[in-house]
């Protein structure tokens, strides 16, 4: 899960980075959100792979660590 977010991540970084020599072009035919869009996609992925690390952290300390006794009754 971790690997697919992070190629996702830097897949988007990597068209953000392609797309800036060609600022002026997209600013020019209106596609400037191309640009922009690729950048958010990039900033989402750190977020996802943020959560995606500790999500998996703590489905392994629940592997690790034995189940509970429930709380005895209240009589």
């Amino acid at each position: 899960m971790v690997a697919t977010v992070v190629g996702g991540t830097v897949l988007w970084f990597v068209l953000f980075l392609v797309q800036l020599p060609f600022y002026g072009w997209f600013d020019d035919h209106g596609h400037l959100w191309w640009v922009w869009t690729c950048l958010a996609g990039g900033g989402l992925g750190l977020i996802g792979i943020w959560y995606v690390r500790r999500r998996d952290a703590a489905l392994e300390r629940g592997r690790v660590l034995p189940p509970q006794d429930p709380a005895p009754p209240v009589v």
